[in-house]
């Protein structure tokens, strides 16, 4: 599980930073001031959660299974809230909007809510 944790922490790092360049530099002309915003939370939130997964990874005893499901809700919830995102602004810019991940954003959201509840819940016991 740690490496589980580091090696998504470092993939998600990697990749939003790719996708904050993208969308600073190739996309600052092809969206919106809205849909640019949408597509910079996915880029942030997806940030936050790597380097959280990176800071887990070296500092929880990942045999514990609660720390195996707050590793497993950051890296779910991210890759639904994050890519939601994307995949929403992208189409949208093409006027192909791919309305199904409408819902699967939020959905990101309660999962990544739930890491961070168990998280909370590890540290009060």
């Amino acid at each position: 599980m740690t490496q589980t944790a580091l090696i998504f922490g470092s993939l998600f790092g990697c990749t939003a930073v790719i996708f904050g360049a993208f969308g600073a530099h190739l996309l600052k002309k092809k969206l919106t001031s809205d849909q640019l915003q949408s597509f910079e939370t996915g880029v942030k939130y997806q940030m936050y959660h790597a380097i959280v997964l990176l800071v887990l990874g070296f500092q929880l005893d990942i045999s514990a299974t609660v720390n195996g499901y707050i590793v497993y809700a950051f890296i779910i919830g991210t890759f639904l809230f994050s890519f939601s995102i994307y995949g929403l602004v992208l189409s949208s810019a093409k006027n192909k909007k791919l309305k199904f991940l409408g819902p699967i954003t939020p959905l990101g959201g309660l999962v990544l809510c739930a890491g961070w509840v168990l998280l909370l819940l590890k540290f009060i016991q």
